[in-house]
C-alpha cells in the first residue's frame, strides 16, 4: 500500500464579527493573475517591506506644518501683560518718563535727570536709589535705537527664560556696568589724574542693560544666528568706542555684553532649575 500524507484539514470559517482565536493567522490571498485585487487593494496600507522598498514622494506639506507657520506671529516680538509681565511693566514707565522729558520744562527734565545721575558724587551718597532711578530714562527718547531694542529683546529674552532671570540679566548689565565703569573714574580723580568735574558727570539710561540683555539671549539662540548677532554688536560698540566720542560709555556697553555673554550657564538652565 502506498504512504500518503493527510493534509491540513479545513476547518469551517468563523462566523462574521467572531474574533480570531489565538495562534491563529490570517490566510495570505492567494496571487491573483488578472490583477484585480491589486486594484481593490491600492487604498491598503502596504507590508513594512513593501513601503521600505517603494519610492518615496514628495507631498506637499501636511496640517501640522502648516499649523506651525500660521503660529509665527509678527505682534508676539511686543510684550504683552501676561506673557512677558517685566518688560511689559518697564515699557509702560519708559513711556511715562519718555513722555514727561518730551513734554516737560527743559529746565526740570534736567534737575530730575540730573538726580537720577550715577556719576561718582551721587554714587557715593545714595547709590541704590541713582542705580534704580537712572535706569528710568531713556538717553535720546522714545526715538533712540535703545528704545526699540529693549521692546524686542527684552521681550525675547523673558518669553525664553521667564520674568525673574529676564530682570537680574538687566539689573546685573546695568548695575556692574556702572560700577566698572564709574569706580575708575572716581580713583582717577583721587590720583590727580581727572578734575574734580568728573565727578558730576551726567550718566542715566538704559543701554547697559540692553547690552547684557543682547548677551544673554545670544546664548540661547541656535549658533548660526548666535554669532552673527554677538559679531555684529561687538563691531558697532567697538565702532563706537574707536570714534572716541564717549569713552566711558562705550567701555560700559562692551562691559555689559560680556557680563550678558557670562550669564550663558545661568539662562540655559530650564526654568524649575533656576
Amino acid at each position: 500500500m502506498e504512504r500518503t500524507v493527510p493534509g491540513p484539514a479545513t476547518a469551517p470559517p468563523p462566523p462574521p464579527g467572531a474574533p480570531l482565536s489565538a495562534g491563529r493567522a490570517h490566510p495570505r490571498p492567494a496571487p491573483d493573475p488578472t490583477g484585480r485585487l491589486d486594484d481593490l487593494l491600492d487604498g491598503v496600507p502596504r507590508p513594512r517591506e513593501a513601503r521600505a522598498t517603494a519610492p518615496t514622494a514628495i507631498t506637499a506639506p501636511g496640517p501640522a506644518a502648516l499649523s506651525r507657520l500660521r503660529r509665527v506671529r509678527p505682534w508676539r516680538l511686543l510684550p504683552t501683560p501676561t506673557g512677558t509681565p517685566f518688560t511689559f511693566a518697564y515699557t509702560a514707565v519708559l513711556a511715562v518718563t519718555s513722555l514727561v522729558a518730551a513734554l516737560a520744562d527743559p529746565a526740570l527734565v534736567h534737575t530730575l535727570q540730573q538726580g537720577s545721575s550715577t556719576d561718582v558724587a551721587h554714587l557715593v551718597r545714595t547709590p541704590v536709589l541713582v542705580l534704580l532711578a537712572s535706569a528710568l530714562w531713556i538717553a535720546g527718547g522714545v526715538l533712540s535705537p535703545y528704545a526699540a531694542a529693549f521692546v524686542l529683546v527684552l521681550s525675547a529674552l523673558e518669553r525664553r527664560i521667564g520674568a525673574a532671570r529676564a530682570a537680574g540679566v538687566f539689573l546685573a548689565g546695568h548695575v556692574l556696568a556702572t560700577l566698572a565703569t564709574e569706580v575708575p573714574v572716581g580713583l582717577a580723580v583721587l590720583a590727580g589724574h581727572l578734575p574734580d568735574s568728573s565727578l558730576h558727570r551726567l550718566d542715566y539710561g538704559i543701554s547697559f542693560g540692553v547690552a547684557a540683555g543682547v548677551g544673554a539671549l545670544a546664548g540661547l539662540l541656535v549658533p548660526w544666528l548666535r554669532w552673527p548677532l554677538l559679531v555684529s554688536v561687538a563691531g558697532v560698540l567697538l565702532g563706537d568706542l574707536a570714534a572716541f566720542r564717549d569713552p566711558m560709555t562705550d567701555w560700559g556697553h562692551l562691559i555689559a555684553l560680556a557680563i550678558g555673554v557670562a550669564t550663558w550657564p545661568w539662562v540655559r538652565r530650564p526654568r524649575a532649575c533656576a
